[in-house]
């Protein structure tokens, strides 16, 4: 298995909450950490089903749920109604800028934003747990906006 270390997270996971350990819960966790940005359940189960790997909707959406309450993933929702997961394991801390007319999703890092969550937690005396920044916007280049295609 590619992800050992998550294997081990999430077997860990599965069993202090008592939730059934299965070969199909390992392959959703492994089509969710290779799946590259920000996917749907539905998106997920597609990819699975063309690989041929059996495993149903219910199985994908279920275990998506326990991904993220394991830490593996997160959910984001980017102002359209809809749930997306993106992977935590190994991955670089990173916030999001959202075309609210196409939808297109950069991801960026900057160093100005990386302290300040911890910054305004400590200052309304909170621990910080995780944060989430989305900044929504409109392409400037009409040229790559999808909206305009």
């Amino acid at each position: 298995m590619k992800h050992e270390k998550a294997k081990e997270l999430f077997t860990d996971f599965l069993k202090n909450e008592k939730n059934r350990i299965t070969p199909e819960r390992f392959e959703v966790m492994e089509s969710a950490l290779d799946y590259e940005g920000h996917f749907g359940a539905d998106d997920l189960y597609i990819v699975m089903k063309n690989l041929k790997l059996t495993v149903s909707r219910a199985t994908v959406y279920k275990t998506l749920e326990l991904l993220v309450q394991c830490k593996l993933i997160s959910k984001r929702n980017f102002g359209d109604n809809l749930t997306r997961y993106e992977s935590n394991f190994k991955r670089k801390i990173h916030d999001h800028l959202i075309c609210v007319d196409c939808g297109r999703i950069v991801e960026f890092v900057n160093p100005k934003l990386s302290k300040l969550p911890k910054q305004i937690s400590d200052e309304l005396g909170f621990d910080l747990s995780s944060h989430s920044f989305n900044i929504f916007a409109r392409c400037k280049d009409t040229k790559n906006c999808k909206y305009n295609k």
